[in-house]
């Protein structure tokens, strides 16, 4: 019992070593890991223009170009769109804010308060102390990610190049990676790589039809209510949405705060459930459906990928954790596949396969499984030896307990059955190809 103990005690720690290693090694290479990150995300939203535009015949140069041109000319129209109204709300919002804040003095200062000049003077500076002691560390936070050495704008410039060159020669990558590796290694990476993209394009595509509902029917609110900026706070909203948990209520604050400052109190509680009600169903309702269908990942695990990636690099931490872990749990569910594929639990036909690639090595692989386990089966040690040692035991070998430590045994060498299955793995390999 100890012993085990100390086994798994062991395991654990040389797992939790490797896992601080790597996430010190990912922090010394973050700021050329970073770009990478962004520029796919970015071409998952991309990529089907282009490769739209590929198929009627636009060289891949041209159709990445005017994909990315396409992109920036719809961020710059609604720039173009909410700036004007944005320049043009912004002074009455400061008025309505100093108004605002005239009328919660006069509030305070009656009762229930009965707060005098000196004490609420006194909390304000208090207010405003924090607030400054505090914007370091915020600023900080949103631009932990880049880092200081990289700045904001080469940073954007890289993010671009790399968009730029993934969208051009992306769908040369995977045949590209088949010659590299070998056709069995490279049959199981399209797989996984293409599961991935995958699941990360559905991340994509879920957090922006949930960030679209969040910021159409919060603004339609806003919109109702005259609320200063409207347009500028729902489109804050979509992008905040991006971000889980945290984004949502970050941008639901300040519509409420806004609203607060220019319209009174009254309309502040109505946009506030608002933003309950539109979060409490996008959060309970849609948002879990949607993430489950693209990302199959558990809320718990969403929550506690959000928490530590925003503590390791801030803002931009909290944007990537979900669909990095999302892409982690892909290739930890293939491998089991696999495995399972080759101890015959399951069998091919069970797997949704999302390339021919994968088809094929998942019934090599599941033949390749059945093969082995007939030449242990029929070998002396697996079968004869096995049997006699249990009867010897007086254990039934139907019933013995197979979670028990073995007995130790020598084994004998198999390795010649072993290159005769290979053997007749490649000729049934060779008849899948062709086939």
């Amino acid at each position: 019992m100890v012993r085990n103990v100390s086994m798994w005690a062991l395991r654990l720690f040389i797992i939790g070593a490797f896992i601080y290693a790597a996430a010190r090694m990912l922090g010394n290479f973050w700021q050329g890991v970073l770009p990478v990150l962004l520029a796919l995300i970015i071409c998952t939203v991309l990529a089907p223009l282009s490769g739209g535009m590929r198929k009627v015949g636009l060289p891949s140069g041209l159709a990445a170009f005017a994909s990315i041109l396409l992109f920036f000319g719809i961020v710059g129209g609604i720039i173009a769109f909410v700036a004007p109204n944005f320049a043009r709300q912004s002074q009455t919002l400061y008025l309505q804010t100093v108004e605002g804040i005239q009328r919660l003095q006069l509030w305070v200062q009656g009762p229930p308060l009965e707060l005098d000049n000196d004490e609420l003077g006194r909390y304000i500076d208090e207010a405003a102390t924090w607030i400054q002691s505090r914007a370091g560390s915020i600023a900080g936070s949103v631009f932990s990610g880049i880092g200081t050495v990289t700045s904001i704008v080469v940073t954007l410039l890289v993010v671009l190049v790399l968009t730029f060159f993934f969208l051009k020669d992306g769908h040369k990558f995977l045949g590209w990676l088949r010659e590299a590796t070998g056709r069995r290694a490279g049959w199981h990476l399209t797989e996984l790589l293409t599961r991935a993209w995958n699941t990360l394009g559905g991340f994509v595509r879920a957090q922006a039809l949930v960030s679209a509902i969040d910021a159409v029917f919060i603004g339609l609110g806003l919109i109702i209510l005259n609320v200063p900026l409207a347009m500028a706070l729902a489109i804050i909203t979509f992008c905040a949405g991006f971000i889980p948990f945290v984004g949502a209520i970050v941008a639901g604050a300040l519509s409420v705060t806004i609203t607060l400052v220019s319209l009174g109190l009254t309309k502040a509680v109505i946009v506030l459930i608002i933003v309950l009600v539109v979060q409490q169903l996008e959060g309970n309702v849609l948002s879990p459906w949607l993430q489950a269908r693209a990302m199959n990942l558990h809320p718990v695990v969403v929550l506690i990928s959000v928490t530590v990636g925003s503590a390791l690099f801030g803002l931009v931490g909290a944007f990537l954790a979900v669909p990095v872990v999302a892409v982690f749990a892909v290739c930890w569910r293939y491998v089991l596949e696999v495995l399972k594929l080759q101890s015959g639990e399951i069998h091919a036909e069970d797997i949704r396969f999302e390339t021919v690639a994968g088809e094929l090595i998942g019934r090599y692989t599941e033949d390749e499984g059945r093969l082995k386990r007939v030449t242990l089966r029929d070998n002396e040690f697996a079968g004869e030896a096995a049997g006699r040692d249990a009867a010897a035991d007086g254990t039934d070998p139907t019933t013995m307990d197979v979670d028990a430590a073995p007995h130790p045994a020598e084994r004998p060498r198999i390795r010649p059955q072993l290159d005769k299955a290979r053997d007749i793995l490649d000729k049934t390999f060779e008849k899948f190809r062709r086939s």
